[in-house]
């Protein structure tokens, strides 16, 4: 995220470089960066002659490199943006000559979505030298909730820290879904609102008390009154809660914990760095760990491959969501 205010407080002082790479594993940013692009660098009068958008499954290196090489029309740059650009991976490298040597009236951004570029290849040397690569990674789920609240502070709004993670446990790590959830979120809320669970659930539909987190929080400890409640609502509402997320996130839950029992420093600090979770969630992987020893949680971890299968429809093709989540709560507890 550095990276990115980095490139935009650039641009905003005048430092605009003739080719911008954007690539990698996370749309959200390679998005945001073009689209920032796009809007700033030229006025709306220069954008009608000298703005283009290209899709790579539409067009070939040698389309770029002539758009590219054309001359701005009263405005000191024009500014081209490919699309879609990763469909382009296997004639890439034939845009070396023209990064090489790029046109400096020429803004390029070539959006290279969940693909890399060779870094011991010309290109990436060669853009280096001229331009930008901006790499955009997957952040981890620790991550996510501090990006959520950047996110909101920039927009006026605050967020707790269960909101933020509630968002995360039901959304994942995709920042453009969430990003979605939050504007329809902002649109019924007064700027300057702090955002707890009970405003996901009442706008976004995501139950502060039934949800996966709190099921993972259950089991950890031993509740299995509170587990079996949790269960029973997924049982009622399996298309809002599909066993394939339950059991992932249980799976990693107690990788994460065989993981735990192997570190020689519990301290919060060092679990939170090592497990890569936020340091909220430690005292649950103490409180699990206390509940669960190492040869149990590795048992478990197996049992959760097999539940995985169950959930596939190998060896259990007639098996009800209501009926694996039991069967996956007893084997666990």
């Amino acid at each position: 995220m550095d990276e990115v205010k980095q490139i935009v407080a650039d641009i905003r002082e005048g430092t605009i470089k003739p080719i911008y790479f954007l690539m990698g594993e996370e749309p959200y940013f390679v998005d945001k960066l073009a689209e920032y692009i796009g809007d700033t660098i030229l006025t709306e009068e220069e954008k009608g002659f000298n703005q283009m958008v290209i899709y790579g499954k539409e067009v070939g290196i040698d389309d770029i490199v002539s758009a590219a090489k054309r001359y701005p029309m009263m405005s000191e740059r024009q500014v081209v943006i490919v699309k879609e650009a990763q469909h382009l991976s296997r004639t890439i490298e034939d845009l070396t000559p023209y990064a090489e040597n790029p046109q400096l009236s020429t803004v390029l951004v070539i959006c290279y979505k969940y693909k890399k570029l060779d870094r011991r290849k010309k290109l990436h040397k060669a853009i280096r030298q001229h331009g930008v690569v901006f790499e955009s990674k997957k952040l981890y789920e620790n991550q996510v909730s501090d990006w959520i609240r950047t996110l909101l502070k920039g927009k006026g709004y605050t967020i707790s820290l269960k909101a933020a993670i509630l968002l995360v446990e039901y959304l994942g790590t995709d920042l453009s879904r969430i990003n979605n959830e939050v504007d329809k979120l902002l649109l019924v809320l007064p700027k300057g609102t702090e955002i707890g669970p009970a405003d996901i659930e009442e706008h976004i539909g995501i139950s502060k008390d039934y949800n996966n987190f709190e099921l993972k929080k259950a089991i950890g400890e031993k509740d299995v009154a509170k587990a079996a409640r949790i269960i029973h609502y997924f049982s009622e509402n399996p298309k809002d809660n599909p066993f394939v997320v339950t059991i992932t996130l249980l799976h990693s839950f107690f990788s994460q914990l065989l993981q735990y029992h192997g570190l020689k420093d519990h301290s919060p600090k060092s679990v939170a760095s090592a497990l890569k979770i936020s340091p909220y969630f430690v005292s649950e992987y103490q409180t699990a760990a206390r509940n669960y020893p190492m040869k149990r949680v590795s048992q478990i971890v197996s049992e959760l491959r097999e539940m995985d299968l169950k959930g596939k429809g190998v060896g259990a093709s007639n098996m009800s969501q209501a009926d694996l989540l039991k069967e996956l709560l007893v084997k666990i507890i």
